[in-house]
């Protein structure tokens, strides 16, 4: 009965080790505060390592804004014209045309659509825009910023939905001392056991 206990805790405590090597969270980007010209990139609060597979998701009617109309958009950026819905982040009447489609912007080596959400990694910078599932392009601390060439007068913000997928890249030196010591535990009660049952 208590090595079955122990087992069982063993066990769990591997799984449980497993499973806090994922993390997830909502991160609030602002159009002007991390804004990728005269801003700051927004913590995505994940360090990543390359090929580590992680995840963002915009909600695609979360807009936020670069200035005079036309320039409202989702996190894909100015790349289509948009309307107004009366129950949208605009303010503007139902119908109003509020975003169309610009030119894209050149910066730090990423050319993309002004709006669009990027992700930086080691400064190195790539689209996220409302859905990502991939690897990481680099090691270290992800950075979330609003694609555009002046901050001035940039309004509103979005919603990212962002973490782990639990798969790919290479844990790190914590999770791998959880563990091994969550398999350490396993071996040690299935050597206890095997001891028990000779000397029974």
């Amino acid at each position: 009965m208590l090595i079955s206990k122990n087992l069982a805790f063993a066990s769990g405590f591997a799984a449980l080790t497993l499973a806090g090597s994922a993390q997830a969270a909502l991160v609030v980007v602002d159009a002007q505060a991390n804004s990728s010209t005269g801003g700051v990139g927004q913590s995505s609060g994940l360090v990543l390592t390359t090929g580590q597979m992680f995840h963002s998701t915009v909600a695609t009617t979360d807009l936020w804004n670069a200035g005079a109309l036309p320039r409202w958009s989702n996190a894909d950026g100015l790349i289509a014209n948009l309307y107004a819905t009366g129950s949208d982040d605009s303010g503007w009447a139902v119908g109003q045309q509020i975003g169309q489609a610009f030119p894209m912007w050149t910066q730090g080596g990423l050319t993309a659509p002004f709006n669009s959400l990027v992700g930086s990694i080691g400064g190195v910078f790539k689209v996220l825009g409302t859905n990502f599932n991939g690897p990481a392009w680099g090691n270290g601390a992800l950075t979330l910023y609003f694609w555009d060439q002046n901050s001035g007068d940039n309004t509103q913000f979005i919603t990212v939905d962002i973490g782990l997928d639990g798969s790919g890249g290479v844990p790190e030196p914590a999770t791998w001392a959880m563990m091994i010591a969550g398999f350490g535990l396993v071996g040690a009660t299935l050597r206890r056991r095997k001891t028990v049952a000779v000397t029974a």
